[in-house]
């Protein structure tokens, strides 16, 4: 995808506060069982081709809307991810703003996680109560 200068701009800026963790990373922290909460922030129609093994779905247009609801524990560890780690830089961005401690974005995003053949899952397999309008 071809981005423009000014949405670049703004990415840069949330990743100078919202750190980034890499894919492997994300995996081990599967593989061993840690607890933490991995969100997938792409569209819906996104998640229901494919999506990565383990994560739920929030998508960036109503992660600020629902996060409370999901993760109450503002400390508690959370990794975001979208299609090239745009998106989840911008959503991890507005959740530290809200008082999140413990936000990451996965470096690369489904684009890297595919590259890793890293686990995914397929169809409508969402978790928790439905979230959308």
């Amino acid at each position: 995808m071809n981005h423009t200068p000014g949405f670049l701009a703004l990415v840069a800026d949330a990743k100078e506060r919202v750190r980034e963790v890499s894919v492997d990373a994300v995996v081990q922290k599967l593989e061993r069982g840690d607890e933490f909460v991995f969100i997938d922030t792409r569209e819906e129609h996104e998640w229901n081709e494919a999506h990565a093994a383990g994560a739920i779905f929030l998508s960036k247009g109503i992660i600020e809307r629902e996060i409370e609801r999901v993760v109450p524990e503002k400390s508690k560890e959370i990794v975001l991810y979208c299609g090239g780690g745009y998106r989840s830089a911008l959503a991890g961005d507005n959740l530290r703003k809200m008082g999140y401690t413990n936000v990451y974005s996965m470096s690369g995003g489904w684009k890297a996680w595919k590259g890793a053949s890293a686990k995914i899952e397929r169809g409508l397999n969402k978790t928790g109560e439905e979230l959308g309008g």
